[in-house]
């Protein structure tokens, strides 16, 4: 007898076209703020958007969102009723537990939180719901993409060989679970002097460029770290929403714009 194909229980989430995955193979390199500032920018191009905060040890939305002590509602049917912050939907499981406690789950009780934050959150009609993975390729990851239909994935790395080594973690296992990659978004690419505008290089330059050149995975942009940008993360306003003419924020929304122009649709 042929084992079943963990794939076979796929479900889409009603209501939901696209389902991207924001991606890292390390923690550290800005994924969690790539991820909501390209969730707003989507939503500036008039989508509805999700997002979804799948790191379940270590979540950053509530804070990035500006949304930290906030308690979703649960309806009679026992529904989760997302926060709405920015024009956007969020869920996270740092809305259910306290910021300083530590969730020290495995097994059935973390597939069950996943599940929780998939389908029992009533997301409405979405473009997209944007999930910010946790780092690495662990249970979390590998469910995800087994539980849901992903029109795509996004990785998020920073310039250095060895954010890079861990990157290549990540990519291999949607090439494996058979995630189309939408690109690559390369963070903290140089640093944006405040006073002079001047752009230095903040960390040494790798091999990142030509690894996903010979993947063929498109670079859909790079990012500068400015303190402009950190402190909005900071205090919870993100940049994109606190200066949209900032560069920072016009390089969100173009890499929006050619996620969007994909009409990927696939996550039916």
């Amino acid at each position: 007898m042929n084992a079943q194909n963990p794939f076979d229980q796929q479900k889409p989430i009603p209501g939901v076209k696209n389902i991207i995955a924001v991606s890292s193979g390390k923690g550290g390199v800005g994924k969690s703020t790539v991820s909501i500032n390209l969730a707003l920018s989507l939503a500036g191009l008039g989508a509805k958007v999700g997002l979804l905060d799948a790191d379940i040890y270590g979540p950053s939305q509530p804070r990035l969102s500006g949304t930290l002590g906030q308690q979703p509602v649960v309806t009679s049917e026992q529904r989760i009723i997302p926060i709405e912050r920015y024009g956007i939907k969020l869920m996270s499981m740092g809305f259910l537990v306290e910021e300083d406690l530590a969730i020290v789950w495995r097994g059935p009780m973390l597939f069950k939180a996943m599940n929780q934050l998939l389908f029992e959150v009533d997301w409405g009609e979405l473009d997209y719901l944007i999930i910010d993975l946790p780092p690495g390729t662990g249970d979390v990851q590998l469910s995800m993409v087994q539980k849901v239909p992903m029109a795509g994935a996004i990785t998020v790395c920073t310039p250095q060989n060895m954010a890079l080594s861990d990157v290549k973690k990540s990519i291999d296992m949607f090439e494996r679970t058979g995630v189309p990659h939408i690109g690559l978004v390369e963070n903290m690419a140089y640093y944006l002097d405040p006073e002079t505008g001047e752009q230095k290089e903040l960390f040494p330059r790798g091999e990142l460029l030509q690894y996903i050149e010979a993947k063929r995975i498109p670079k859909l942009g790079e990012l500068a770290f400015d303190t402009e940008s950190a402190k909005a993360s900071e205090i919870g306003i993100p940049i994109t929403e606190s200066n949209k003419n900032a560069k920072t924020s016009q390089a969100f929304l173009e890499i929006a714009k050619k996620i969007h122009s994909l009409q990927l649709q696939k996550a039916h």
